[in-house]
Formats: structure tokens, sequence, C-alpha cells
């Protein structure tokens, strides 16, 4: 865990508690927003003092940043650090096989944690009267489609449960492919959440929603519970318990999903746990789903997150077009003679 105290000065400090308390953020993501900016400031004391070119990123300390310090930041400072970004930096800082250059989706990330530490300076405490970084543009992000299982893959990966922890395993499996679940709001699930045919979830930015439970999820509720063994401690409350008795882990959950797709003969380098929560989406709006319904199901914050499911390619469309009266309807071919 990130010491605050000892690795941001108070200026950082004050925004990240901003972003927790006020914001509501979780501290993972507040943690992403401090590794962030401390690059960044990193960056920008290297670029301004010489001799600190040829020290290593990692041993160079921020916490002498401060207001006068990021007043000075200019739109150039920012385009050379994109620029630092896609070709120097290191992407897994920690691996002896490394390659340098973040993807676009990185940098984007980046460079929204930027812009939103200088909204935060300029619009919420006031301490700067511009905003320098306002005008900076995004690295272009390609469209991908997300990936996601097909009825009869869900299905099949579900059939292929066995073995030890199948109970909890095929519980889990059921919650993500008709749920859609985050994988923080499975793991952060307790005993208590469970209310009848509802399921009280903890979503992003600590909001709550409740997910309505269909015949398989509290089928698949019911056996898992009745093999849970009951613990004391800390966990006791958890839903999910690994084998040594904790809460299960999200590094827990992925290897698990990981373990079932491949057993179901799935190649599990193409998909993962978020990739079945695409694959509930989907399969509720390829069955008639409203968009907004599957929204709240999801806990998306804005309808255009989950509109990205709606072009995905879809048999239903094509039925739809067929079905259509004029579907058959063809230009007729001119008679020659009755050619000008």
């Amino acid at each position: 865990m990130i010491d605050y105290n000892s690795e941001a000065p108070q200026i950082l400090r004050d925004f990240l508690a901003y972003h927790e308390t006020i914001l509501g953020h979780s501290r993972r993501t507040v943690d992403e927003y401090f590794l962030d900016l401390r690059n960044f400031f990193r960056y920008l004391k290297q670029l301004r003092t010489p001799s600190l070119r040829a020290v290593p990123a990692e041993e160079i300390s921020i916490m002498d940043v401060d207001l006068d310090f990021v007043k000075k930041v200019t739109l150039t400072d920012l385009y050379g650090y994109m620029t630092y970004l896609s070709r120097d930096r290191i992407q897994h800082p920690n691996s002896d096989h490394s390659e340098h250059g973040l993807n676009a989706a990185s940098r984007a990330r980046k460079i929204a944690t930027i812009r939103s530490f200088y909204k935060y300076l300029t619009s919420k405490v006031h301490l700067l009267e511009e905003n320098p970084v306002k005008d900076i543009d995004s690295p272009k992000l390609k469209k991908t489609l997300p990936k996601y299982l097909t009825l009869d893959e869900s299905v099949h990966l579900l059939d292929s449960v066995a073995g030890m922890n199948q109970e909890r395993d095929y519980c889990i499996l059921t919650l993500f492919l008709n749920c859609g679940l985050r994988i923080s709001e499975l793991v952060g699930l307790n005993l208590s959440d469970i209310h009848g045919d509802a399921l009280r979830i903890l979503g992003k930015g600590n909001k709550v929603r409740i997910v309505y439970l269909n015949d398989a999820c509290k089928a698949a509720l019911e056996q898992y519970l009745s093999v849970r063994r009951p613990i004391a401690g800390r966990d006791a409350s958890a839903l999910f318990l690994s084998a040594q008795n904790e809460r299960i882990s999200r590094s827990g959950v992925h290897a698990m999903v990981k373990k079932r797709l491949l057993e179901a003969g799935i190649d599990a380098t193409q998909y993962s746990s978020h990739k079945l929560r695409h694959t509930a989406a989907t399969l509720m709006l390829q069955n008639g789903v409203d968009v907004r319904a599957v929204q709240e199901v999801l806990g998306h914050e804005h309808l255009n997150t989950t509109e990205i499911y709606t072009h995905i390619d879809n048999d239903s469309l094509r039925v739809a077009a067929k079905a259509n009266p004029l579907s058959h309807v063809s230009r007729k071919t001119p008679n020659k003679k009755d050619t000008p």
C-alpha cells in the first residue's frame, strides 16, 4: 500500500483525498492517480533539472513539488511528455524483458489523470486562474468491439465445471454471465448482500445498485451456500472464500476463470473475467433487453458506455432486416428493347 504522507507532496495528497472522500473513488483508483502523477512530476523534474537526467526515474523524489512547480507546466511540456510515453516509457518497469512505448489507451489514461488534477486546481480549490492543459488532445483510440462468448460457449463453460470447488466456481461464473458483475464487485460480495431474489452490489465510486437474480443464479447460490464452510475472523462475512479460508482475491478469481476456460476447451488467452461481463451484456441485448435496463444492471454511469454492445454483430438484426416486407423487392432488369 502506498504511503502518501512519505511519498506525495501536500498538493497531491489534497487532490487524492478529494477523489477518495468526496468523489468516492476506490483506493485502487486513487493509487493509480498517484502513480500517474508521480511519473509526470518525475519527468518534469528531469526535464527542468539537467543534473537529474542521468538519475533513474524511480529514485527521484517528488516531495518538493508545490503550487509554483505545477503552475509552470505548459502545453509544450504535455506534448513532450506524450512523446516520452509513446517512445521511451518502459511498459513494465519491473520486468527484465519489457518493451518501450505505451499504447494509446495507457497514454490516454495518464493524460486524463493530469487533466483531472489541473481541473481540481482551477475549478475546485481555485489555486490556479488558468488551466494550462485544458486544450490538450488525447491520443486517438482505435474503436474495438468487446470480445464475448457465444450462448453455446457460455453453456458449455458452465457444463464443464467439475472437481474441487465446483459449486463455488459454478456460482461465480453464473453470476458473471447472468449479472455482468465487475470482478471487484464479485470479490466484495458479503453473505448479507443476498436478499431473496436480489443482490446488493457495491460498484464503482461506492455506488450501490440492486441486481435481481434469475432462477439460474438463485439455484447456483443455493448449491454453493450448502457447501460453503463457516469461518471466523475478518472475512467471516465474505460470500466467496479461497482455499485459505479468506475472502477470494481478484487474482484468485482471474486464475479460476482461466482454468475453467481451459477445461472447457476455450482459448483462455482471449477471454477473462471481464470478458464474461461483456458476454452478459451482449446476450441480454441480443435477447431483447432494453439498453437502459442493461445500463442499470451493469452499473454504467453513462449510456454510451453500454451502447457499445449494441454495435456487436447480432443475428437478430439480420432477422429483422429479412423480415422487412421490402426485403425481397429488387430492381427489375429493363427490357433491352425498352431501353432508349
